[in-house]
Formats: structure tokens, sequence, C-alpha cells
């Protein structure tokens, strides 16, 4: 039903491990590595670069240049609009030359270098160079960086682009209608002396770039013009070298009227020229052409959004400075955020898993403005360029570069969710990891502790889709707990391991899921994550998902029996699945989920959307499939059908923001809608069509617009949601009823879980070594020391069963500090002591024995969890027991205490019972 789209075409990319080659640095055909290398930067905009013999030339509109790492105004050196660096090291080379005029403001637009890289050509707006009269156009000598005497062409008006050919002839395109007082109407060529030639297009408006083909016979032409010599081609075209006479037109919307052209690569290798977008609106062009050497046709596009400035070709592989933010049009990802650095194979416009990232920065502002490739001590160099301010979120203005090798950048850890679905088995999911220049990792599960991985899989991910991965553990025994921990690595950088995890496997299976995957589920978010942003999909489909803003986890009471709920606060909060999907209208589906509230402002409790859900708000533009409470309460069932502004709706007659659990269903098949509340139908209609679009689901919010019936005041839910299910079908009546009725059926005999809170805690400091603390947080570090205690009422046994495992959650604070990457041991109080009273001096006596060890909890605002001795705890059955938590370390850890108002947050306390 909803196909996972993980690449711009059909040639996805899947987190599928059964063929899928080891990882290696750099996926093939990737190039360079996503590690930005320092590099000096300029207080301007770049918007040219040329390269020559392991020099880079930068040309631009900017006064100085200054060194990585420097704020703009420090450390600087005069560069007025052009500057020139060794490739390899990202520093001035001495070359100086200043482009300035009399009135106005000097910019260099253009650069280009002869094919011997004798001599380099810049282009602009100037009026003199060093203090010497030049009208636009200027040759530089390479070798000693001196103007070339006597070459002087006049150009009426700004020149944005150059090539040089073969013979010398230096091609010219941008502002100007007049060169040499001949009449040139924004195309224009001069010899190698600075003649001017017959090259004339004649086009009606500014040319942005051109190209001369490899043989020499043509030049590629791009810009904002709609005639050339007369005839109709808009924005693109091929000339005669010799003559400018159109060669190939493109009429009709080839290139669509509100878009311009503004680069233009050719590719020898692949016989292959390619051409770069900028357009206004979803219509329009932004993104690449690849185009025949031999036919000048068409061979493939790329309708992404993001108005491509930059093209570069090496070694197979497009590279492209763009803002690129939605790529629907094409079957890839929605409207986020932008990316600015992009790489597409010659032969194919999927997207590649190579993407460093700017920020627009200053100027329109577009981000990247210029590429070029270098060479330099035995390795290749790509070098960007333009008015971004920051490079892979680090302070780095116009200029950045990347090397063939090293690739020193490590994978993101991994996220892991572990579930005991059945007897004999344990469930390890983990969201694949992200890798900037690596789309193919290799991922080692560890268990216990062990040095050596009990499985090794490799998986795909790009940024807008990166799936669960999952590893079944069979070779397990009921009740005893397991722990894992897994790596993510490329070939040649491996990752830190990721979080403890801990779970018990299970001596029997919960019968509600079991029935929810016997039917057929292939998203099933069971939301019993003790914390991090993953959700785990319990599906075969491993269709995670991922916490926004931090829910609270394991919520109590749950709907069903044996598994917690999620909280979410209807201002923020909300899950959405990692996968993009692909929806095709009428086939049928069913939303299942169980929720509880009693808020009087409604919300949006799941529903399918355009947009990738972030913390920044990104919230969807087109949404529909939508089950949502009204303000009084009624349940909603709605859909968009079709393209239309039409929003068939069926609504409940009674209300359910009464606090308590309740379970919905809402189906669409070819007999149309139906809804479905505690097992029994509450409404129908005979719509079966809806929206057919990408997307994703999303629970908890996301944007409804004001045509949906009995819109709420909050589209965001407050309340908590349980056993969220998506099924490729239409569920039956009977099969709902069923799925309502095991929701209080418990997992069998042999589980029993407990989760409790504390009944006294506080902590003490040993700078204040007099003072009780017993507020909302509690601490822990060796030197200036805290220490700080936990009270619980330990429950007896219940009857034939024995404690099995018992572990504490626990949420750091919102302290910036809350974080430790020490560890922290958890250790059984043997002294009194009182949560108003105690304090460092009179601090209780503690026992050897540690129960639990804490380590990795380094985030602030994030759920861990620690697994403790259970046979320790189990002498203690039926009495009042305390712990105490310790360091021998220098970094604080800072968790919220049971004082904290939000009860999710506290520390519970978790003890798992099974058969004796």
């Amino acid at each position: 039903m909803f196909a996972a789209v993980l690449a711009l075409t059909a040639g996805a990319l899947t987190a599928s491990a059964a063929t899928a080659p080891p990882a290696s640095a750099l996926t093939p055909p990737v190039g360079f590595t996503a590690d930005n290398l320092a590099t000096y930067q300029t207080n301007g905009i770049v918007w040219s670069l040329a390269e020559a013999n392991g020099v880079v030339y930068a040309g631009g509109t900017f006064t100085n240049v200054r060194p990585a790492g420097s704020p703009a105004g420090s450390n600087t050196t005069s560069a007025v609009n052009f500057a020139a660096f060794d490739a390899a090291t990202g520093a001035p080379t001495g070359c100086s030359l200043s482009f300035t005029r009399s009135s106005g403001t000097a910019t260099v637009r253009a650069l280009a270098v002869s094919p011997d890289k004798s001599t380099l050509y810049a282009g602009g707006y100037f009026n003199a160079v060093n203090g010497r009269g030049a009208n636009g156009l200027v040759a530089v000598n390479t070798a000693d960086c001196t103007l070339r005497a006597g070459f002087a062409p006049n150009f009426g008006a700004t020149v944005r682009a150059l090539d040089v050919a073969g013979d010398g002839t230096v091609y010219a395109g941008g502002d100007f209608q007049s060169l040499d007082s001949r009449t040139r109407r924004f195309f224009g060529a001069v010899t190698a002396a600075g003649a001017v030639t017959a090259w004339n297009p004649d086009a009606d408006d500014p040319g942005r770039t051109l190209k001369v083909t490899p043989d020499g016979q043509n030049v590629l032409i791009g810009g904002d013009f709609f005639t050339v010599g007369g005839a109709n081609s808009h924005a693109l075209a091929v000339t005669s070298a010799a003559s400018g006479a159109l060669t190939r037109a493109y009429t009709g919307n080839f290139i669509p009227s509100s878009a311009v052209i503004k680069d233009i690569v050719t590719d020898t290798a692949s016989n292959g020229w390619y051409a770069g977008g900028e357009g206004a609106g979803g219509a329009s062009f932004d993104g690449r052409l690849a185009m025949g050497l031999d036919t000048f046709d068409q061979r493939w596009r790329d309708t992404c959004q993001g108005a491509t400035q930059a093209l570069r070709v090496y070694r197979g592989v497009l590279y492209a400075g763009s803002h690129v933010h939605d790529c629907s049009t094409m079957g890839g990802f929605p409207n986020q955020v932008r990316k600015h650095l992009t790489a597409q194979s010659v032969g194919d416009p999927a997207m590649l898993g190579w993407l460093p990232d700017t920020n627009d920065g200053i100027g329109e502002p577009v981000g990247p403005r210029a590429l070029t490739v270098s060479s330099r001590g035995g390795r290749d160099f790509l070098w960007v360029g333009g008015e971004f301010t920051t490079v892979n979120g680090v302070a780095q203005q116009a200029l950045t570069r990347f090397a063939t090798t090293p690739d020193t950048g490590a994978p993101s850890v991994p996220v892991v969710s572990l579930s005991a679905p059945r007897a004999g088995a344990v469930r390890v999911s983990w969201r694949s990891g992200l890798d900037l220049d690596d789309s193919l990792l290799t991922y080692r599960v560890y268990r216990n502790g062990g040095s050596t991985p009990v499985h090794t899989t490799t998986g795909s991910s790009l940024f807008f889709s990166r799936p669960q991965l999952t590893f079944t553990d069979t070779d397990v025994v009921a009740g005893r707990s397991y722990s894992y921990r897994i790596t993510a690595s490329d070939g040649t950088n491996t990752s830190a391991l990721s979080a403890n995890a801990t779970v018990t496997a299970a001596g029997s299976s919960s019968p509600y899921a079991q029935r929810v995957l016997a039917d057929g589920a292939d998203l099933y978010w069971r939301y019993d994550e003790a914390g991090g942003a993953f959700a785990a999909d319990a599906s075969d489909n491993d269709d995670g998902g991922v916490y926004v803003n931090a829910p609270s986890y394991r919520s109590a009471p749950s709907a069903v029996a044996g598994s917690s709920a999620l909280a979410l606060n209807g201002a923020d909060e909300y899950v959405y699945s990692d996968r993009l999907h692909h929806y095709t209208s009428p086939t049928p589906y069913s939303i299942e989920t169980w929720f509880r509230t009693d808020t009087g402002r409604g919300g949006r409790i799941v529903g399918y959307g355009n947009n990738i859900g972030s913390a920044q708000g990104h919230t969807s533009g087109i949404s529909d499939k939508l089950l949502y409470l009204t303000d009084n309460g009624r349940l909603a069932f709605g859909v968009q059908a079709g393209s239309t502004s039409s929003r068939p709706t069926v609504t409940s007659a009674a209300s359910y923001n009464d606090n308590a659990w309740h379970h919905a269903v809402a189906t669409q098949g070819p007999s149309g809608m139906r809804l479905y509340v505690d097992g029994v139908s509450v409404g129908s209609n005979a719509t079966a069509d809806n929206r057919s679009y990408n997307g994703y689901w999303r629970v908890g919010g996301d944007a409804m617009t004001n045509g949906w019936p009995s819109r709420p005041t909050s589209t965001y839910f407050a309340g908590q949601v349980d056993e969220t299910a998506i099924y490729p079908s239409a569920l039956s009546a009977a099969q709902v009823a069923a799925h309502h009725d095991l929701a209080d059926t418990p997992p069998g005999p042999g589980d029993t879980t407990l989760t409790l809170t504390p009944t006294e805690d506080a902590y003490v400091n040993s700078v204040a070594a007099n003072t009780a603390y017993n507020n909302d947080q509690l601490a822990s570090r060796g030197t200036t020391a805290y220490l700080s205690y936990l009270r619980y009422t330990l429950p007896t046994a219940p009857a034939g069963q024995e404690l099995r495992s018992a572990r504490l959650t626990f949420r750091t604070s919102s302290d910036p500090t809350a974080g430790s990457a020490d560890s922290h041991t958890l250790v059984p109080v043997s002294g009194a002591w009182t949560e108003s009273a105690v304090t460092y001096n009179s601090r209780p006596s503690l026992a050897t024995t540690v129960l639990g060890t804490i380590s990795g909890a380094t985030a602030v605002s994030t759920d861990y969890s620690v697994e403790l001795d259970a046979p320790a705890l189990g002498g203690a059955l039926g009495s009042a027991y305390s712990l105490a938590l310790t360091s021998g370390g220098t970094d604080s850890l800072r968790i919220w205490s049971g004082e904290v108002a939000t009860a999710a947050h506290r520390p519970q306390l978790v003890l798992t019972f099974g058969a004796e």
C-alpha cells in the first residue's frame, strides 16, 4: 500500500541487508568526502571559481579574506573582489589583483582558464584592475599573476559568464549589449588577442552561462532570453561556435517561462552536458537537465525545487550547489528543510548519499554559487563558493572545499529499541544511521557486553529516509535479561557504541499484538521505548518513527495489557514515520489507534501529510486520511477527495474526551469510509477516493486547513496514545471488534511487570554540607561531591513467581550540564535517612554491592534506563528499600526526581516477575 520511496526515482535505496555489499568509505560513485577542510574565507559573496595548476581563483563581491575559524573583521588580508588560493592548503598564494570601479559597486562575476592553463580570464563589472583601466574583461598570466598587456576588450555592461575554446577564443555572456562599440546583445566573443569575433547569438535578454562543446563546434548558452537570433528558444540554446547561429532551439515549455538557466557543464566521458535551472513556483524549473552532446536531446530531468546555481562533473557524478527542498514532482521527498550540496550520477537523477551542507547565507540568499575541481599533491579537491556563512553547521563564509581522501567522518550512533514480542525471541530494532558521504553502512550488534558481534548487516539510508533495521535474537531464555549495543561503520570510520538497552525475554506473547500483526499491519508503533527519539515498528515492514520534542514515554496506565503508552502535550510533540511513502488512491487502508484525553481543544490524532517532521516545525501543505478530535470531543475521520477542496468526513455522535481509553479504527476501501469506536461502527459514507501523493504518517499533530469540518482549536493532540497501526486493507467489523476485545487480555502466565515511583528522594551537596535538597532534581558527582538517595516500597512477588529482572528508568533534567560522560553507580543504602532531613554531613552509610552502573547518559532532557541486580533486590521484596546514586568522576549527572511535575519524568523502578 504505502511503498517506501528512498531516492528520487525508481532506483531507490532500501534498508534490505540480504544482498547488500559491505560498506566502504565513500559509497560509490561518490568521489569526495563530506568533511569540509580548513579554508580561508571572504567577507562577501563568491560568485565564480576557476582553477589552474593547483591554484583556485575566486571572484566576487568582497574586500578581504581571513583564515578559517576567524570571525568577520579579524585577521584580515585585503583582497578586493578577487583572491587566489592553494588548492591543497586553502591558504592564499600571494596572487593579488584589485578589481574596482570609479563609481558603483565593482564585482567579479565570471572566471575561466584557457585550455593550456596559461591564462585566467576574469569578467564582471569593473573599470580598473590594480589601478589600470579595464572594461569588464581582463586576461591574467597564471605563471606570475600579471595582467596580459594589449588585451583590452570593452564590454558595455556586466560580464556574467565565460568560457575559452581550444583556439583561444573567449566567449562571454552577461548584461552587455555592446562589445567594442559593436552590437552584441548579451553574448559576444573575442580572440586571444582581444579582437571581436563574428560570434553573435543576438539574444533578447541577459546571458548567465555558456560552455564550448568539447569538439569546439558549438557553444551551449543559458540565461534569461526568450529568443536567439530572432527565433524562439527560451533560457537554453545551442549555437554555432563560428557565427552564433542556432544549431538547436528549445521551444514550447521545455524551459518554463518563469525559469532561467544558471550553469552549464560538459562531460566527455558521458558524452553529455548538464544544465541547472532557477525558477519561481512548483510549475517552474529549479533542477538539473542531462543532455546528449551527440543529438542535444534530453536524457533525464530532475524537477526538484531549489534554484540550482552551480554544477561540476567529477568521475561520473554531477555535483550541484542549490537549496533543494522539494522533490515530490519526481517521486522524491516532499517540501522540507533546504539542502545546499548534492550529488547525482550522470546517468540517473537519483540522489546519492553525499550531503555536506551550508546555510543560505547573505545576499538573496541562496547558499552556494560556484563549484570547481582542482588537483594538487596527489589529491583532488572540490571547491565551493557562494553566499553561505556556515558549512556543516560551523561558521565559515563564502568558501569551503572537500577532498577525495581521507574520509574522517563517522556515521551517527544508532538509536536502539528492544522488545520481547513472543516467547523465545528478543527483537532488536534500530534507526539506520546517517553519514554525509556514505549511504550504505555496516551495523554490528553486540549482546551482554560482548566484544564479538552476534549479528552483522548492512543497510542504506538518506537524510529524508532512514529505515528501521531489525535483528531477532532467538538464542534467549524466558525471564532472563539481555542487553544490546550497536555500532555503524562506513568501512573506515565506526560510530561509538549505542547506549546500552536491556530487555527481559518473555515467556509468552501479547494476544493483542499478535492479532494486529496477523491481520496485516505494515506500520505498528507500540510506544514501549524507555526514551530516545526512535519509535520502533513492531511489523515486518520496519517503518520506524521519530519522536519530536521529547514526548513523555512509558505513560501509565496503558490501553493494552502488558504495554505502555505515549503522552503528548498538545503543543508541539508528535511522531512521524521515518520512511517516505507513496499512496495512490483508491487503494484501501485502515488506521487504528487508542487514545485518552480530557482536552476541550480537540487535536489531530493520526494523519498523513506531505512534509517530514522536525523540531523546527515543518508542517504539511497537503494532508488527508485524518483521524482527529473536535473541540467537543467528537471523533472525526476525513479525507481529501482527489485534488479538490472537498473533504468528506465521518464524525461520531458521541464525545470521547472523558479521560478514558478509547479504541479508534478508520477504514477506507471500495465500499467507502467507516469509523469505529470501541469496537462498534459509529458512522460511514460511500467515498472511496482520497488524495494521492508522497508523504509521511504522523501521530499527535500536523497542519489542518480551515476546510476540515469542525476543525479543532488545536491541531496538536493533548493526551495519551497507544498501539498505533496502519494496514494495507480495510479491516472488517469482526476484526475491529476482536482487536478491541483483546486489549484487556494479559500476555499470559509467567510475566508480571510492576512500575514503582519513589516514596522519598533527595540529594546532598558537600559544598552546602548542612543543607537538605529535596527539590525536583537529583544529582551525582564524585569531586565536590553530590550523592542522591531514592526509597521504593517493594511489593511481594505474585504467587508462584519470582523477581526476574529490575531496571531503573530516569530522565536527565533540562539543566545544560545534566548529561554526564562519567559512569555513575547505584548501591544499597545501609544507614537511615529521610527526605526532609538528610544532608551531606548526616548522610547515611552505603553498602559496597553495585546494583547497576549508568553510562552513556550524555544528553539533557533524555530518557535512559539501567539494569539492576535482580537477585539483590529480590531479597528485599515486601519492604522499603533505599538505593544511592554515586560517582567517582568529575562530570555531574542531574536527573528529575519524584517531585517533578510530569509524572513520566520521575525515576521509576520497573520490576518483572516470572514463574518460579
